[in-house]
């Protein structure tokens, strides 16, 4: 039985695909950054909305935010994400595992998604629209 041409065109945008899932994922992580950073697009719990930048939040905030940023580029996809997803693991069990045993109930999914989104980054590359892509021809 042959692939439809629906099926096979759709096939093709794979790589496009994961270059718009880098972009968006990368968005929304680097506004986790901003959040903590500038207290945009919205402000912490802490004191004027932001964390104090020499502690151990404000040293997520900048991973989040200037690797965030780096990720929605494509630049240097394959090391940051693989440092961001070191990064989210140690939230993970820094902030999250002592609650609970799983993630579902102790408020750690969206770490533990980004957490191996981002190792499967670091594994595929950015894919073609990207900095990496560009500096590779």
């Amino acid at each position: 039985m042959t692939e439809s041409n629906l099926v096979r065109k759709w096939k093709e945008w794979s790589p496009y695909l994961l270059s718009i899932l880098r972009i968006v994922a990368a968005i929304m992580f680097m506004f986790h950054g901003t959040m903590k950073l500038f207290g945009y697009p919205a402000g912490m719990s802490t004191k004027g909305g932001t964390v104090d930048l020499f502690s151990e939040m404000g040293l997520a905030g900048i991973l989040e935010a200037v690797g965030g940023a780096m990720l929605v580029l494509g630049l240097f996809t394959r090391p940051v994400a693989f440092l961001l997803a070191g990064q989210m693991a140690v939230a993970y069990f820094q902030a999250h595992a002592s609650r609970a045993l799983l993630p579902v109930a102790n408020g750690g999914e969206l770490a533990v998604v980004y957490c191996f989104l981002w190792l499967y980054f670091s594994a595929a590359g950015a894919g073609p629209w990207s900095i990496d892509a560009k500096m590779k021809k």
